[in-house]
C-alpha cells in the first residue's frame, strides 16, 4: 500500500511535486516503469525482488482502482441499473 509514515514522505515528495504534469497514458507507464527501475537498480535480481517491484506497482493500481474507478462504477450502476440475471438484480455475491 502506498501509506508510508510521514516522516518518510517528504524525502518523496520534494522529488515528485517537481513534476507539473504527466501527459499521456504512456508518459504516466514511463514515469511507474522508470521508478521500477531505480528500485531494483539496487538490488539483486531475484525473484523475490523483482516480484516486489511488480506487485508495489500492482497494490498501487489496486488501491487507485478501490479509492476511485470503483465508485464511479457504483455510480454508473446506480445510475443506469444494475445487470440482471434471469430477470433478477445481482449481488455482490455469486450463488
Amino acid at each position: 500500500m502506498p501509506y508510508i509514515k510521514q516522516e518518510f514522505r517528504q524525502h518523496y515528495d520534494d522529488t515528485l511535486n517537481k513534476i507539473q504534469m504527466i501527459g499521456t497514458k504512456g508518459d504516466l507507464e514511463y514515469c511507474i516503469f522508470k521508478l521500477m527501475l531505480m528500485y531494483m537498480n539496487h538490488r539483486d535480481q531475484t525473484y523475490t525482488e523483482l516480484h516486489n517491484a511488480t506487485y508495489a506497482a500492482q497494490h498501487c493500481a489496486d488501491e487507485f482502482r478501490r479509492r476511485f474507478l470503483d465508485k464511479r462504477e457504483d455510480v454508473a450502476m446506480s445510475q443506469n441499473g444494475d445487470v440482471q440475471i434471469n430477470n433478477k438484480e445481482t449481488t455482490n455475491k455469486i450463488d
